[in-house]
């Protein structure tokens, strides 16, 4: 039994820990251009020297998934908002004992403090009231909570999530048996404290679900897929409906997207949904595109 254990749980550290890591690494970063007329002159990813225009007043701040880093979840959308004029930011939160190689790992609700400090910084360099947030994964569900409990919802003006996780993942029932052995308790001690708030019924969860996820102020768009098999169910990632929230289904939208979890990264539907949900005024027709990542 003590080898069972010690397989198992090598076994879910590993999913866990590298869910978002090797998605995106593959997939081409957009092509850069020219900055349409009337945005700001310098409106690169992490260019600290950027300032907002008047089309799009709010930077976006991108949060990565667990197992992720603030690049390589990215490398597909921050060039393509960067290219559509907005200021676009990004930092790797959650560090613990892989550094910054896979982030996301720490205690969420710390996460959530992370994150506030770092919109923070955001709007003192950009000089912006607010951010809008996009996030994948984790990076919904660490931005809920910062919304929620840490004073966000003053900050953020758009928010939109795929993938997105607010009641936690069975992750087709690997966690629930993480929870039959009792090996949260090992997961924290080898810094994926985020592994066990994610386990349905766990006290960080109980506490962003005491009450609506999504608080008066900030508009919110989830984004699900039903071929999802790291959040599962699917639906954990659904808000109770509210006049700032959207629910997207992907295949209501398209038919043809099977994209899994991790698909969702680089999906060219997605990225349409995202750049009209931060700029509704701007949006343009949605055109469904076959994409599939064959459930991954």
């Amino acid at each position: 039994m003590a080898k069972l254990r010690t397989f198992l749980t090598v076994l879910l550290l590993s999913v866990l820990a590298s869910t978002t890591l090797t998605t995106t690494a593959s997939a081409a970063p957009a092509s850069a251009a020219p900055a349409p007329a009337g945005t700001a002159p310098s409106s690169g990813w992490n260019d600290w020297s950027c300032r907002p225009s008047t089309a799009h007043p709010e930077p976006v701040v991108l949060v990565h998934g667990m197992g992720a880093n603030h690049w390589d979840n990215f490398l597909t959308l921050a060039p393509t908002l960067r290219v559509n004029g907005y200021c676009v930011y990004s930092q790797t939160y959650g560090k613990t004992l892989l550094g910054g190689l896979a982030g996301g790992l720490a205690p969420m609700a710390d996460s959530a403090a992370e994150l506030g400090t770092f919109v923070d910084r955001v709007r003192a360099a950009t000089g912006a009231p607010k951010v809008d947030i996009v996030g994948h994964s984790e990076g919904t569900t660490v931005p809920a909570y910062y919304m929620k409990y840490l004073g966000g919802a003053a900050k953020v003006d758009d928010f939109v999530g795929f993938g997105s996780n607010f009641k936690g993942t069975t992750l087709n029932g690997l966690a629930t048996l993480a929870e039959a052995l009792k090996l949260q308790g090992l997961l924290t001690g080898v810094g994926c404290g985020a592994c066990t708030d994610y386990l349905p019924g766990s006290a960080f969860l109980a506490k962003l679900n005491d009450g609506p996820v999504a608080v008066p102020g900030p508009t919110y768009t989830t984004i699900v897929t039903r071929y999802d098999t790291v959040v599962t169910p699917y639906t954990s990632g659904l808000l109770a409906p509210a006049p700032n929230v959207t629910n997207i289904v992907l295949q209501d939208k398209c038919g043809l997207d099977s994209a899994g979890h991790l698909g969702l990264a680089i999906d060219p539907n997605v990225t349409q949904l995202v750049l009209n949900r931060l700029d509704p005024e701007g949006s343009k027709p949605f055109r469904c595109r076959l994409f599939t990542t064959l459930g991954i």
